[in-house]
């Protein structure tokens, strides 16, 4: 064992009654991240960035050293935590107020959707500790409610996260309004380029933490990457989840229509689940994840956005459903399992030529991110390892109890036992899901996309067929097909294609140039593309795709010449309008108190 594994919270120089409230909790030894900024005690007099994966128990990581510190007698705010999420918020703030309970700390959260007097209540009641979103606390300033003369510690809390979900003039507004602070603390999972800018800018000679080695090489956590046809994704992922046998799982897709969607089809043959997404108020959010924690549902899918900040303990899967908008987005999925030191499954489930493009991403980060990468398994591998499942069932509930031991004796000497063991099978067994025999379809694409990267350039230090995967066939005879929605709407070039790929039934060599405007895309289908395309609309729109027009294609433009007549691509990875709706606080208060 290490030495950071040995050392226990006794070993720092902590205030006794923090010492206490720890122990009352049943924690003896710190986590790595925990470790790494108590024994560094010069923190306290340093601005520091902190890179740890989410999970790896980094809220005690800022709050020990921060309440070590504070006056608990001076009534006023003295730390000041900035989360991206309401729930996530809440959760910090839960974690001050057990651990400073002994000193008399008072802790005032300012999210948006509750009670704005009660917040002004708790920060003239003496809150020294205030914890929030941007968007609220921003108000709270803007109304002279939150005094931030006696503020000394600033930490933001996943702070790529807060940059995702747009909070970056909140942020910069409320570090301004800081002028009396004397540290700031980033803590973030991945350090994107508008982090470091945003450090830059605010961080004075900032120390630097990293666990980063946790973030893509998990040693709690399995990592796996299943191959699933591209016509046939939603029985892949039947087989995948057969197969898995999740505990407690979290589904991760690209689009709200599409959580909706898979979580009906997920419930209509057999399994229990629910999803989670922008649309959804915050009771049907809340009520969600209390069916999840409760074991009522046992699978909750979810965008990425309105996953941020939830606290869901002992998931035991994630499963990445398509291909992700960056190794980020992979990895801050992936931290969703294997937490506080339990073993975890992080699978993502791709086709064959998804598989090719995540695995240039990988390379091309430098990760050094390892997976399993398998066939999905089909129906005759599911129904066998199924059955063996089963029966260890039910040989583990006839050990605990053997009432009905002389009557199986007495029904097995009878000349009709195996109808009536296969009738026991048929009601005891014909409810459980069933797989689909995808194997022959998931190896036609896998063959496939192995001859396209067998017959492309010359392989030498660029990747194999670089430029051959941006040509496509002629598009003349084809559709030029506009829609009423853009990037104000959330979409982007990745989610737009795996949207019309999916419905219209397609593959990618059908879809030719993309121009993507903030209102409007418009996007060239092949012949195949334009005689599928009316029969289609209707599950376009599901996923709130509208087609407005329709027009004979030029073919004038090679497929990769994505075009934006506007803005370039955003990091939200398309989740634009979840993000607006998720955004705490009130737009109308901001308007009106930056005038």
């Amino acid at each position: 064992m290490t030495q950071e594994i040995q050392k226990r919270f006794s070993d720092f120089n902590l205030n006794p009654a923090l010492l206490k409230a720890i122990e009352r909790k049943g924690f003896e030894h710190p986590m790595p991240v925990q470790t790494a900024v108590l024994e560094d005690e010069s923190v306290m007099d340093n601005d520091v960035i902190v890179q740890a994966k989410t999970g790896s128990g980094k809220t005690l990581a800022f709050a020990l050293p921060l309440l070590n510190q504070i006056d608990a007698r001076e009534k006023m705010p003295q730390i000041i935590v900035l989360s991206p999420t309401r729930e996530l918020a809440q959760q910090t703030a839960r974690e001050f107020a057990w651990l400073g309970a002994d000193l008399g700390v008072r802790v005032a959260t300012l999210v948006g959707g509750l009670d704005m007097e009660r917040q002004i209540r708790a920060l003239r009641d003496g809150a020294s500790v205030v914890v929030g979103t941007p968007g609220r606390i921003l108000d709270h300033l803007r109304r002279g409610t939150l005094k931030t003369a006696d503020i000394k510690s600033v930490v933001l809390d996943e702070g790529d996260h807060m940059l995702d979900m747009g909070f970056h003039d909140e942020m910069e507004a409320i570090l301004e309004a800081m002028v009396h602070v004397e540290r700031t603390w980033l803590f973030s999972a991945t350090m994107p380029p508008e982090v470091l800018s945003l450090t830059k800018q605010y961080l004075n000679a900032p120390k630097k933490i990293s666990l980063v080695s946790d973030i893509t090489s998990h040693s709690e956590i399995t990592q796996k990457a299943y191959i699933i046809p591209s016509r046939r994704r939603f029985e892949g992922l039947t087989n995948v989840l057969i197969w898995e046998n999740p505990s407690k799982s979290l589904i991760f897709c690209g689009t709200r229509a599409e959580t909706q969607d898979i979580a009906d089809k997920l419930c209509d043959i057999g399994f229990r689940a629910t999803a989670i997404h922008g649309d959804m108020s915050q009771r049907e959010r809340n009520n969600a994840l209390s069916a999840l924690r409760g074991g009522r549902v046992s699978i909750l899918v979810a965008t990425d956005v309105a996953a941020r900040g939830l606290d869901i303990d002992a998931v035991s899967h994630v499963l990445q459903y398509g291909l992700p908008q960056n190794l980020e987005a992979f990895v801050h999925r992936s931290g969703r399992t294997g937490r506080a030191g339990h073993e975890g499954s992080n699978l993502i489930l791709l086709t064959a030529r998804e598989a090719r493009q995540f695995k240039g991403m990988i390379m091309h980060s430098g990760s050094k991110l390892k997976l399993e990468w398998i066939p999905a398994p089909d129906a005759s591998e599911i129904e066998g390892q199924a059955r063996i499942r089963f029966e260890n069932n039910i040989l583990e509930h006839a050990l605990e109890s053997n009432e009905f031991e002389s009557w199986a004796m007495e029904l097995l000497k009878r000349e009709e036992a195996p109808t009536l063991v296969s009738g026991l099978l048929a009601k005891a067994y014909g409810d459980q899901p069933s797989g689909y025999s995808i194997r022959d379809d998931v190896q036609f694409e896998m063959d496939r996309e192995k001859g396209r990267r067998d017959s492309g350039a010359p392989r030498g230090d660029k990747a194999p067929g670089r430029k051959e995967r941006f040509q496509r066939p002629d598009m003349t005879g084809g559709v030029a097909v506009q829609f009423a929605q853009g990037r104000d709407d959330g979409w982007e070039v990745g989610p737009l294609l795996g949207a019309l790929c999916r419905n219209i039934g397609i593959g990618r060599e059908d879809v030719g140039n993309i121009k993507l405007r903030d209102t409007s895309a418009t996007v060239e289908l092949s012949p195949r593309g334009a005689a599928l395309l009316d029969a289609r609309k209707e599950r376009l729109e599901r996923d709130g795709l509208t087609v407005s027009s329709v027009k004979p294609s030029t073919g004038g433009e090679r497929r990769g010449s994505y075009r934006s007549d506007s803005k370039p691509p955003r990091r939200d990875g398309g989740f634009r309008r979840d993000r607006d709706r998720e955004r705490d606080g009130d737009r109308a208060g901001r308007r009106r108190f930056s005038k």
